[in-house]
């Protein structure tokens, strides 16, 4: 019996070939949960699905509708959430000049209001049976990175919408809690990783001297 058996995972964000939220999907299926991916790619999603004989749900992270359609489908079809994580994201590198009111909207969709809507869904499914909520977030929500002021500043805006679940709703049995990554090899980062003063930049803040994987 492994330490997820009986339990159901909600993972947003699974939709992309081996990144982190298909990883995740498979760890968690290995200790017996009841695993349900979601992502905006129907093939992609049946897919790691099956994998891990789990079930997918499409939802579109930018749409109200969407997100609250997902949660309700996941309850009805096995009865409650036990974790939820957010893994959506959007790497996008633009000097500040140069982004444009289109992109900052996109980011904003996906990276704030997307999160803040699952947060308000999921404190009502919780409320009764508690759960975990997990949001992954960047380490580049706190440090210092060039060109990606977009995408940085709406990952600190969604850590401090953890902070106001996990004061609220912790009394309740809801743990809300951010992980912030450093550089990790995944499909969102490939570009950047073809930078070596990037990943030399990185490499020398880590202590075992090399990005995540």
């Amino acid at each position: 019996m492994g330490r997820f058996t009986g339990k159901v995972v909600s993972i947003v964000g699974a939709a992309g070939k081996d990144n982190m939220g298909q990883v995740m999907a498979r760890r968690f299926a290995a200790e017996g949960a009841k695993v349900v991916v979601s992502g905006r790619n129907e093939a992609a999603l049946r897919a790691i699905a099956e994998e891990v004989n789990g079930d997918w749900v499409l939802c579109d992270f930018t749409k109200k509708a969407s997100i609250d359609a997902m949660i309700d489908t996941i309850v009805a079809r096995h009865g409650r959430v036990d974790v939820a994580i957010n893994s959506t994201g959007w790497g996008l590198l633009v000097p500040l000049p140069d982004n444009s009111e289109s992109d900052l909207d996109q980011m904003i969709d996906l990276q704030f209001k997307g999160p803040f809507v699952w947060l308000q869904k999921l404190v009502q499914v919780m409320d009764a049976t508690g759960g975990s909520i997990i949001q992954i977030s960047s380490a580049t929500a706190k440090i210092m990175l060039d060109d990606h002021a977009a995408y940085m500043g709406t990952k600190a805006g969604t850590d401090h919408l953890i902070r106001c679940v996990a004061n609220q709703y912790g009394c309740k049995g809801i743990r809300a809690n951010s992980i912030s990554p450093g550089l990790t090899e995944t499909p969102m980062t490939a570009g950047a990783l073809t930078s070596a003063a990037l990943l030399k930049e990185f490499e020398t803040c880590y202590p075992l001297g090399r990005i995540g994987s």
